[in-house]
């Protein structure tokens, strides 16, 4: 069966039969376009993502990949190796004299990159050298002192400082803090989302309890005021936004 085709006002013949001619209009028009590579940095942050790492480990990692390819003059990692993983973290130590918790952080960042991003496992890096870490002796405040910088706070920065001190909470823990999580009646605390991405119960110290309503009575009222202007909303995690279209705001 001859198919004509016109083009540029001539015609052409072909032989092709029509099921295969059909079959090639289908794989043409079917076929998705060639979608660009993701660059290397946004590869990182799509697996950083996927595995809800938190959003100051996706940072650390960025920096540190940077870092890694421009002290090898910005060649791709992907060219690089064991040898060149232990040129740069032995830098650190010997010429830039980070801490240990510095050096094993960069270590983490690389390890992630060829493990999870580039699929390449590396050998274990035994010619690096370690960042010595120091050992200290704790500095522990005595009761007057603590009583001393207490009085010299106000407001919500004593707030904090009682929270952060009887109830044990990181700083970010406490500034992450949300009003579901304070139980007043059983004097707990709840964490949300800790170090390592783990949830815990802590008490509510008594000192603090009276002070933290008053606190939350007036971030109440400035948050009605908020709503009645358009504003009073705050980030939700994840997918939340789109599962919770107005919990921003509730």
């Amino acid at each position: 069966m001859a198919l004509a085709i016109r083009s540029n006002s001539k015609i052409s013949y072909s032989i092709l039969s029509a099921g295969a001619f059909t079959a090639t209009l289908a794989v043409r028009e079917t076929s998705p376009a060639h979608a660009p590579k993701p660059r290397l940095l946004d590869q990182v942050r799509e697996a950083v993502r996927a595995r809800h790492y938190s959003r100051r480990t996706e940072k650390a990692y960025i920096h540190w990949i940077k870092r890694y390819i421009f002290f090898h003059g910005k060649r791709h990692p992907a060219e690089l190796g064991a040898s060149e993983v232990t040129a740069f973290l032995t830098s650190l130590a010997v010429h830039d004299k980070v801490a240990a918790s510095t050096q094993n952080q960069a270590l983490s960042a690389l390890l992630f990159l060829y493990r999870e991003v580039l699929s390449v496992e590396l050998p274990w890096l035994d010619d690096v050298i370690r960042a010595k870490r120091p050992q200290h002796l704790p500095v522990v405040l005595t009761r007057d002192e603590v009583r001393a910088v207490l009085q010299r706070l106000d407001g919500a920065p004593r707030l904090m400082a009682l929270l952060l001190g009887g109830a044990g909470l990181r700083l970010l823990e406490c500034c992450r803090l949300r009003v579901k999580d304070v139980d007043f009646a059983t004097n707990q605390i709840v964490i949300r989302h800790g170090k390592g991405g783990k949830d815990r119960v802590t008490m509510l110290p008594a000192a603090v309890k009276a002070a933290l309503i008053a606190h939350l009575e007036r971030a109440r009222k400035q948050h009605q005021a908020d709503l009645r202007h358009g504003a009073g909303w705050v980030e939700l995690p994840s997918a939340l936004t789109r599962k919770y279209p107005n919990a921003g705001r509730d």
